[in-house]
């Protein structure tokens, strides 16, 4: 398992390339790929909630300039840049709103996974996430009506987004709080006649071990079950791969600025760099597949933003590190 952690970047990006070949090879399976989603999704969640001492989230929600830094460029820098890119593809009403149901929504799930990658505090954006997810509920119909209007935003069901917030949040979070409760107690307990870790502790390592392996799986299913899609509208899918390249250069600086103007020690710092660059399209599929007919393609447009992204978080965790320690007030 620690060669897989070693190599997961490679790994992430084979995942992505066996996704591909299954949704190319066996187009038949898109369906029961798209299914298994959010299962996955979830699993991939919990364990990497498990990964962080949920004693420490006490400390980290109190964190009051960490917690307003992160609101204040997701929720008020973010839009306007998202605002300016998305002037570009007005034009073309399937773009524009996958663009914004994606763009305007920061991620709460895998942005964790690469900001440990990078060294930072993960365990801080855990305590963030269900204040980011409450707010992005909240104010994205909000965006919705100033960028687009009246329209769109009755067309929108918020069943999918509720159900992401119960289902990949709010359940993997109670069990892994649970699970760490429960491994707590069996530290505390003898070991039984044959010297066997209890339960909670052998649920805890075990998903330990598998959190590449999800991660993988998350990818390969989300991309699998899109590919041909994106295959099919490749001309008009490439106009929004470079508002997206174009938003993860532009939100590296913005966040460092954001953290330095708060004061922020490096750890924190990534966490908010990566907390502004990456995006909520995991969680945002199921809503972009429950739009009407004619917004289809906005769906395939937040599956593009997921395959952009995720090249750049490359270049996000190699070379973010470099630049946050002599750039950050510590």
């Amino acid at each position: 398992m620690a060669w897989m952690e070693r190599h997961q970047i490679g790994l992430y990006l084979a995942a992505i390339i066996a996704g591909s070949a299954a949704g190319f090879l066996a187009p038949g399976t898109a369906g029961a790929l798209e299914l298994a989603i959010n299962p996955v999704l979830g699993l991939l969640l919990y364990a990497t909630f498990l990964g962080i001492p949920f004693a420490s989230l006490g400390q980290a929600a109190r964190d009051v300039r960490f917690m307003a830094t992160v609101l204040v460029l997701n929720f008020a820098v973010v839009p306007l840049v998202v605002f300016g890119l998305s002037r570009f593809i007005t034009e073309d009403r399937d773009l524009l709103v996958g663009v914004l149901l994606v763009l305007l929504t920061p991620c709460i799930d895998y942005v964790m996974v690469f900001t440990g990658l990078a060294g930072g505090a993960s365990d801080r954006l855990l305590a963030a996430a269900p204040v980011l997810m409450l707010a992005q509920m909240l104010l994205l119909p909000l965006y919705l009506l100033v960028f687009v209007g009246p329209g769109l935003v009755s067309a929108i069901d918020p069943a999918p987004f509720v159900q992401a917030l119960v289902g990949l949040i709010v359940v993997p979070l109670a069990l892994a709080a649970l699970t760490q409760r429960l491994a707590r107690r069996g530290r505390l307990a003898r070991r039984g006649a044959l010297g066997q870790p209890w339960l909670g502790q052998r649920v805890m390592a075990a998903m330990q071990a598998l959190m590449v392996p999800l991660m993988m799986a998350t990818l390969a299913v989300v991309v699998g079950s899109q590919i041909v899609g994106v295959r099919q509208e490749l001309g008009s899918l490439l106009a929004v791969v470079p508002l997206y390249a174009a938003f993860l250069l532009v939100m590296a600086p913005l966040g460092l600025l954001a953290a330095r103007t708060a004061g922020l020690d490096p750890p924190a710092t990534l966490a908010v760099v990566f907390s502004g660059a990456t995006r909520n399209s995991l969680v945002v599929l199921p809503l972009a597949l429950a739009l009407p007919e004619p917004l289809a393609l906005a769906a395939l447009v937040v599956v593009t933003q997921t395959l952009v992204e995720l090249l750049g978080m490359v270049a996000y965790v190699r070379f973010l590190p470099r630049l946050v320690p002599s750039r950050t007030a510590v």
